[in-house]
């Protein structure tokens, strides 16, 4: 059986898998697209790069093809990945009875993991229901951030706009269990939110 040769420009072992015009998720900006594999010589030594462009946020990146993985860019979730993200959504609010200082930093560094599923828990514990107090400045810019990631890679996996990626998540944020009543303050005053039931037995 006769083989085929894989153009050179299209696939190499050396570049993770990864292509030109291939969509990918860089954990420090979202999704962006590799618009070409450049060259450049440095100290005497080739170095290929990933040139990657971020078209919303009107950014373009070199990325050295030997350090992509090592600083974790990664292909776009697979479409049963993104239902899992999806259903994170649809449960619980898990809020920490911390400082919001630190949940403000636990929050910023899962947005910046790169990672769905810990981007969409973001997106669920800083959500507001209409009927709820508003949010605070700063978990309002959280949950926008969270909400943006999250919207960019599915409208990129299941081929849609990013309009109507942001509906898919609020139609399954609207699923969930009714919320607390308490507002989350940002002066770290504790949080009220619904308790799973092995915590209500706790506190009966």
């Amino acid at each position: 059986m006769a083989t085929t040769t894989i153009p050179q420009k299209k696939v190499s072992p050396g570049r993770h898998g990864f292509k030109t015009g291939e969509f990918i998720v860089y954990p420090a900006h979202g999704v962006g697209q590799i618009v070409s594999i450049d060259e450049q010589e440095v100290a005497g030594h080739k170095l290929e790069l990933f040139v990657i462009d971020f078209q919303k946020d009107k950014m373009r990146l070199k990325v050295p093809v030997a350090k992509a993985t090592s600083i974790g860019m990664r292909k776009l979730s697979e479409e049963d990945y993104v239902e899992r993200a999806l259903k994170v959504v649809q449960g619980r609010a898990r809020v920490k009875r911390t400082m919001w200082s630190r949940r403000a930093q636990e929050y910023d560094a899962k947005i910046n993991s790169g990672d769905l599923i810990s981007i969409s828990e973001v997106v669920r514990d800083l959500y507001r229901a209409d009927n709820q107090p508003e949010q605070s400045y700063s978990e309002r810019q959280l949950y926008e951030a969270a909400l943006d990631r999250m919207a960019r890679e599915i409208a990129a996996v299941n081929r849609m706009s990013e309009t109507e990626a942001v509906r898919l998540i609020e139609t399954n944020l609207n699923k969930g269990p009714k919320r607390g009543v308490k507002a989350d303050n940002a002066d770290g005053a504790e949080v009220e939110v619904e308790a799973d039931d092995a915590e209500q037995e706790e506190a009966a």
